[in-house]
C-alpha cells in the first residue's frame, strides 16, 4: 500500500511539475507606446468565466469565457486616466477600476495632475464604465498609490493612498500620510480620514508612508498596512472605519525598508499585501500578510508571509515563500485568497535557476492557511528585464471559486508585455476524491 501511495504521489508531482500553465499575451507594448505595466486583476465574483484585467495607463482587456478569449479596451474619464490601476468585483458581478487622476491631459506639465484618485464601475463586465466618481480631491496635493477592498457581505467599498503635500519634493516639511475613503456602491464617497499616527517624507523611498492596503474581515472589521521608514503599520476600526487606534501597531521591521534595487529592475518596493480570511474554513477571521525585503543581504531579496489570529495583535514567525536555497532574488509579490475554499496564492517573480538576470515567474499555493506552500513555476520562459526601462512596481492575482487568475508584466528587448494564466486549483491540489473537475461555466 506505501509503494501504490508513494507511486501516486510521484505521478502527480511529475504531472505538476510538467504541466503547462498556458501564458496568455495580452498586451504588447507598440514602438512609441508608453510601456503596459502594473496590471491588475479581478475575477467576477458571480461569474467566474468574466475576468477583466487593467495595465498603465488606461487599458482594460477582458474575458467572458475563462481566458480563452479577451477583447481590449481604452479606459475613458473626464478626469483622465493615469495610472496605479486597481480592478476587483462586487458580489453582483459589477466591476470597479481605480486609477490616478489626469483631468488637463496633459500629465506632467499639468498642475492638476494626481489631484484625486477615481473609480470607474461597469455593470456589463467590464465592457463599458461610467466616467468616474472623485476620490479625495485636495489640490494642489498630490494623491498616488492607492488601493481597494470591497466587503464580500455588504459590497461597502474601502480605498486607502498616500496623500503626498507635493510629490517628489525633497523639502524636509513635506509631508505624505495614509488616508481612507469608503462608499456604499462607488457614486459617492466619504471625505477622506488620515489614518497614520507618524507621517513619511515626499521623495516616494522609504521614509514615505506607502503602500497602504485595506482588509475587511467577517465581522466587517477593517484593516490596514503600509511601509514606513523599515517598519510595517497595521491600523484597524471595529466599527466599519468611525474609529480607529489611538496608536499604530508596528506589524515587523523591514530591514532596509520598502524601496531595493534588483538587477534589471529599474525600481523595486517591498510594500505589504493584506488579506482578512472570509472563507468558510477553520481559518475564517485570520490575517495573511505578505511583503519582500532584503534582511538576508542586498544579493538575497525574499517572499515573506506572517499570520495573526487576534486581529493582529500578535503574528505568527516570517515565513520564507520561496522554496529556494541560497543568495537568489525573488522580488514583487502579490497575494489572493479564495474565499469560497479558503487557498491562498502569492504570485512572484524569481531568479532561482540562473546566475545572471533571468527571470521566471512563481506561484506559491496553500490549502492550509499559510502554515506551509508549495512552489511552481508558471511562466512559459524566461524574461530579461533592463533597468533603462520602466518596468512597473506590482504584480497581480485574484481566485474565485476553484479558479486563479494571474497576471504579470514580462520584458524583452527592452519592450514590456502583459501575460496572463487562468489556473484551476484541481491542477495545483488535485481534486479530492469523489470530485468531478469543473466544468466551463454556462453563460446564461
Amino acid at each position: 500500500m506505501k509503494k501504490i501511495a508513494l507511486s501516486i504521489l510521484l505521478s502527480f508531482i511529475t504531472a505538476l511539475v510538467s504541466a503547462q500553465f498556458k501564458n496568455i499575451v495580452l498586451d504588447v507594448q507598440q514602438e512609441g507606446e508608453r510601456a503596459p505595466a502594473e496590471p491588475s486583476i479581478a475575477i467576477s465574483l458571480k461569474d467566474r468565466d468574466n475576468i477583466v484585467a487593467a495595465a498603465i495607463l488606461d487599458k482594460v482587456y477582458i474575458t467572458e469565457d475563462g481566458g480563452e478569449t479577451w477583447t481590449t479596451k481604452k479606459l475613458e474619464s473626464s478626469m483622465g486616466v493615469w495610472g496605479d490601476p486597481v480592478v476587483i468585483s462586487d458580489k453582483k458581478g459589477d466591476f470597479y477600476y481605480f486609477h490616478l487622476s489626469d483631468p488637463a491631459g496633459t500629465n506632467w506639465q499639468s498642475e492638476e495632475i494626481l489631484d484625486r484618485i477615481v473609480s470607474q464601475k461597469s455593470t456589463d463586465g467590464g465592457l463599458t464604465w461610467d466616467d468616474g466618481a472623485s476620490i479625495g480631491l485636495n489640490h494642489p496635493k498630490d494623491q498616488d498609490k492607492e488601493w481597494a477592498v470591497i466587503d464580500p457581505r455588504t459590497n461597502n467599498l474601502y480605498v486607502t493612498w498616500t496623500q503626498f503635500d507635493e510629490y517628489g519634493s525633497k523639502d524636509p516639511a513635506c509631508q505624505s500620510n495614509i488616508l481612507l475613503s469608503t462608499s456604499g456602491g462607488g457614486k459617492k464617497w466619504s471625505d477622506p480620514i488620515q489614518l497614520n499616527q507618524f507621517p513619511g517624507d515626499c521623495i516616494d523611498d522609504d521614509k514615505t508612508t506607502e503602500g497602504a492596503v485595506p482588509a475587511v474581515g467577517p465581522q466587517g472589521y477593517l484593516y490596514i498596512i503600509w511601509a514606513f521608514n523599515e517598519k510595517l503599520y497595521l491600523d484597524r476600526s471595529y466599527d466599519k472605519g468611525k474609529t480607529w487606534l489611538r496608536n499604530d501597531v508596528v506589524v515587523r521591521d523591514q530591514p532596509g525598508g520598502w524601496a531595493f534595487d534588483v538587477p534589471g529592475i529599474n525600481r523595486t518596493n517591498g510594500m505589504p499585501i493584506l488579506i482578512a480570511d472570509n472563507s468558510p474554513t477553520q481559518y475564517q477571521g485570520m490575517l495573511y500578510l505578505n511583503w519582500s525585503d532584503q534582511k538576508n543581504g542586498e544579493n538575497d531579496t525574499n517572499i515573506w508571509f506572517m499570520r495573526s489570529t487576534n486581529g493582529g495583535d500578535t503574528w505568527s514567525i516570517p515565513k520564507k515563500v520561496n522554496d529556494d536555497e541560497g543568495e537568489k532574488h525573488q522580488f514583487l509579490s502579490w497575494m489572493a485568497q479564495d474565499y469560497t475554499t479558503g487557498y491562498l496564492y502569492i504570485l512572484y517573480y524569481d531568479r532561482r535557476a540562473y546566475d545572471d538576470n533571468q527571470t521566471d515567474v512563481y506561484l506559491a499555493y496553500s490549502n492550509n492557511g499559510g502554515v506551509s506552500f508549495e512552489n511552481v513555476k508558471i511562466s512559459e520562459t524566461p524574461f530579461t528585464p533592463d533597468a533603462e526601462y520602466f518596468f512597473g512596481d506590482y504584480t497581480n492575482i485574484t481566485a474565485h471559486d476553484g479558479r486563479v487568475a494571474a497576471v504579470w508584466t514580462r520584458m524583452d528587448d527592452g519592450k514590456t508585455s502583459i501575460i496572463a494564466t487562468v489556473i484551476e486549483d484541481d491542477v495545483l491540489f488535485g481534486a479530492p476524491e469523489g470530485k468531478k473537475k469543473k466544468k466551463k461555466d454556462k453563460k446564461k
